[in-house]
């Protein structure tokens, strides 16, 4: 073998630097988001096990406002990710909650739980501005999700519930009966079905059968979208220099914004592990990163699929409208803001 041919053999062996930077940014997004996936689906199999729906609209005040900031802060108690949330939305729906209320807790409750604020706390906590993130993505989660609920609201009186699919809609009841609808498995002599003595039937490990299903169900479920997401994400780090993410952010912040934004919504990230990703972004002003977090959440394709299942094209068109309309005014109020005051902390 001539000596000429060494180098050559050994330069094929080398990995591809691409492909090996595609491979660490892919794994660490993975595994560092991989822990609050687990957490998540454990708490929500937990719920769905031992909190009845009924309990959540005995509580709500008549007046449209408090209830709405109350939907819109579900999650602190009944804490779901996007993936799953829209499903429990609908049974709420079914069960009796107002319109309003169940949409403030769809947008919020992604956000709003103690799982996404702890996930975002920790992917941001080795950055000058990671409080400020977790607040305004908090705040400014619960600000959208509020006024788009009483847009909502305002259609609902008018259009009442042609907005919502035939499986969405609830059933016509009186208002009295609202709260505590009939259950639809009901025997030939109407009565329900599901009642106390069932619950006295479940055994403890019958109950921890049904944890773990939800659990393992939603784990499965949320991974998928996870490992899509974390994908992409490589993929487009790999793509778009952050020099060049940089200059757009310190250059062009009404593009960096919508840029975001738009990112948010194709990457189809869980909100417990969308924190990493934009924590990835060291360079990107924290408005835009602001909006890929908040956005994010409430919008993406799969969302948008899910939403057909539920809502009739105008109240889904009413949504959408309405969050992206808002995410990117207050995330180009939070970059004047911070621009007013010359804040040196603009990114990591």
């Amino acid at each position: 073998m001539r000596s000429t041919d060494v180098p050559a053999s050994h330069d094929g062996d080398r990995v591809d630097p691409t492909i090996s930077d595609f491979i660490l940014d892919f794994s660490s997004i993975l595994w560092e988001a991989m822990p609050f996936i687990v957490l998540g689906a454990l708490v929500a199999g937990i719920l769905e096990e031992f909190l009845p729906q009924q309990a959540l609209t005995r509580f709500l005040p008549q007046s449209v406002v408090p209830a709405v900031m109350i939907g819109a802060l579900l999650g602190l108690i009944f804490p779901m990710c996007e993936c799953g949330i829209v499903v429990v939305m609908r049974r709420l729906l079914r069960k009796g909650l107002p319109l309003s209320c169940c949409i403030a807790y769809m947008l919020a409750g992604p956000i709003i739980n103690l799982v996404v604020i702890f996930s975002t706390w920790v992917a941001f906590r080795d950055h000058k501005i990671g409080p400020e993130v977790v607040g305004m993505r908090v705040g400014l989660g619960f600000v959208v999700a509020c006024v788009t609920g009483f847009i909502v609201q305002r259609q609902h009186r008018r259009y009442g519930n042609a907005l919502l699919t035939a499986i969405a809609a609830p059933p016509g009841v009186p208002a009295s009966a609202a709260v505590h609808p009939v259950s639809s498995k009901t025997n030939e002599n109407g009565a329900d079905e599901a009642n106390g003595e069932d619950e006295e039937k479940k055994t403890l490990m019958g109950r921890l059968n049904n944890i773990s299903s939800t659990a393992l169900h939603d784990f499965v479920d949320i991974t998928v979208f996870l490992i899509i997401g974390a994908m992409l994400a490589a993929i487009i780090k790999q793509q778009v220099g952050m020099d060049r993410i940089d200059a757009l952010s310190r250059e062009q912040p009404i593009l960096a914004i919508p840029g975001m934004m738009l990112l948010a919504v194709l990457m189809c990230l869980c909100s417990e592990a969308d924190a990493f990703v934009a924590a990835s972004f060291k360079t990107m002003h924290i408005s835009a990163k602001i909006a890929f977090l908040v956005l994010g959440p409430m919008l993406d394709l799969k969302l948008l699929l899910m939403y057909t299942r539920v809502f009739r094209p105008r109240l889904i068109a009413t949504i959408v409208i309405a969050v992206v309309v808002q995410v990117f005014f207050l995330s180009l109020a939070v970059h004047l803001v911070y621009q007013a005051n010359h804040w040196t902390g603009l990114s990591g």
